[in-house]
């Protein structure tokens, strides 16, 4: 008898998520991760009494009810709205997602179909398919938008120019013709009051853990421990890249305490121009702090983000899903299909971007059908 049914490698959402199924069923876990916390990406640290997201911003967003009362079941989420503020090149700041306050500050139009006639006139006509992303967002916004809002932000996050990455990455760019600046359409949209630590560490009440443990460093010894292993780490590590590496996309924060109790007024403001080396600056605060409670606190935690190629020792926040890429990872994932005894899991491990709430709501299917 091993001592364990599942050993679950990787202590984020996804993994967190599987272990606190697992148990409610009495299985016997062990989760790992090889960093010093548990979380993930979703992990916070406390800065000056400030719930500082250390891995980039994460709003909980969804419209499955199931879900929205599957993550409050361990920690009450606030009614913070995700509602992001673009700076151009032009040094004027617009509302993001693209709506009627958008398209007034960008052209002075305040009726939806004035607007629809500024886009109609301004929008690219192509023979055939797009065939780069700019040509994508040209066919679908036009010149204003794309010129000011997309190009050079786009071009930071990627590290490529806009004619050289695949048009798919912006297969549409909602639109919204009502003065609405809430960037979700999810029904339930929130943050945990005290932070993502507390909805992690309720996940994970009752399950064995080993943190600073590296499953490669020692995989025979971590298999032998129990009868399947969840992983949710880099699929192509896991097969000791067989068919070579895929390709990651990373982010590098720059966090500074700043003594002011508000500094941008804002939780997310992007900076879209090229010239501007970071693509966003976070402000902790805000996710929690809602209204004049900012003003609570006299100093405040910002978050610059730089992003930039990923390179191993560094942790991968986004695959790359062109065509290379997603070749390999199939071939990846058919090996993943022929194992028995281990269940892949993650962003990482599925080598696809998720929102948190498709994820939860993966686990609790896995566990439907079992």
């Amino acid at each position: 008898m091993k001592p364990y049914d599942y050993l679950i490698v990787g202590t984020g959402l996804f993994g967190a998520a599987f272990a606190c199924l697992a148990t409610r069923q009495g299985k016997r876990c062990l989760a790992i991760d090889r960093r010093p916390h548990t979380g993930g990406n979703l992990h916070c640290d406390c800065i000056n009494g400030i719930n500082v997201h250390r891995y980039g911003p994460h709003i909980f967003h969804t419209s499955d009810r199931e879900v929205w009362d599957f993550v409050n079941s361990f920690v009450p989420f606030n009614n913070f709205i995700n509602t992001p503020i673009a700076v151009a090149p032009d040094g004027k700041r617009y509302n993001l997602p693209f709506n009627m306050n958008t398209f007034r500050q960008l052209w002075g139009v305040t009726t939806a179909d004035e607007a629809r006639e500024v886009l109609s006139k301004q929008r690219h006509i192509y023979d055939g398919e797009p065939r780069n992303l700019e040509e994508q967002a040209l066919s679908l916004v036009g010149d204003d938008i794309y010129r000011l809002l997309i190009k050079g932000y786009t071009e930071k996050q990627w590290g490529r120019p806009c004619a050289q990455l695949p048009a798919f990455i912006i297969k549409r760019l909602p639109l919204r013709f009502t003065f609405d600046n809430n960037y979700f359409n999810d029904l339930y949209q929130g943050v945990p009051v005290g932070g993502y630590n507390k909805l992690i560490d309720g996940m994970l009440q009752g399950v064995d853990m080993e943190l600073g443990a590296d499953f490669f460093a020692n995989r025979k010894h971590y298999r032998s421990l129990a009868r399947k292993v969840v992983f949710t780490g880099q699929i192509d590590e896991f097969f000791d890249y067989r068919f070579g590496k895929l390709d990651y996309r990373t982010v590098r924060f720059d966090t500074r305490v700043i003594d002011t109790p508000d500094f941008q007024g804002n939780a997310v403001i992007n900076y879209t121009s090229g010239d501007v080396p970071y693509t966003r600056i976070i402000e902790h605060k805000h996710f929690e702090c809602l209204g004049n409670a900012v003003n609570d606190n006299p100093s405040t935690v910002v978050s610059y983000e730089y992003s930039t190629e990923w390179r191993p020792g560094m942790e991968p926040f986004y695959p790359v899903n062109d065509r290379r890429n997603n070749e390999i990872y199939l071939r990846y994932k058919a090996l993943a299909d022929a194992e028995t005894d281990v269940i892949f899991g993650g962003r990482l491990a599925e080598y696809k971007y998720y929102d948190m709430s498709p994820l939860i709501r993966e686990v609790l299917d896995m566990f439907k059908t079992q």
